[in-house]
């Protein structure tokens, strides 16, 4: 392309980023009153349902069948011992093992790694079973999550 005087012209690409920003910047001051403050009812804080659409309101009815056939893994402790790593290569058949707990004290039951309850060792059939004996109270286990 030709100017008037003859000279070749281009367009410069940072000539219409600047027209786009300046656009914008005009934009944002005709959506402002008063010398550039912005109106106070327009302000206020993003929250979650500014994002999904969705309000956060309280369920009606807590419909626990959608996680009664989640498996769990549950375990039974007698109790916990801290020994070196030359300590623990050096075991062997026959070797003991001595735990933090006394002979009759109670088991802790784990779900996921959280104790729910104590127990004590059972028979039956001859299999080894655990009779809860004490249940950790749902706020109990809340309280020493934290």
């Amino acid at each position: 392309m030709s100017d008037a005087n003859g000279m070749s012209s281009t367009v410069n690409p940072d000539d219409a980023i600047a027209d786009d920003w300046a656009a914008a910047l005009a934009e944002q001051k005709s959506g402002t009153e008063g010398g550039g403050q912005a109106r106070a009812d327009t302000i206020r804080p993003m929250q979650p349902e500014d994002f999904s659409g969705i309000k956060n309101e309280p369920p009606s009815e807590v419909n626990l069948e959608m996680v009664l056939d989640v498996p769990v893994t549950i375990s039974m402790e007698i109790g916990r011992t801290r020994i070196p790593i030359r300590n623990l290569l050096q075991l062997n058949q026959g070797s003991v093992v001595e735990l933090d707990r006394l002979a009759g004290e109670p088991l802790d039951v784990l779900v996921n790694g959280t104790l729910i309850a104590h127990g004590e060792v059972v028979v039956v059939n001859e299999k080894f079973g655990i009779r809860l004996t004490d249940v950790i109270s749902p706020s109990e286990r809340i309280r020493k999550l934290r």
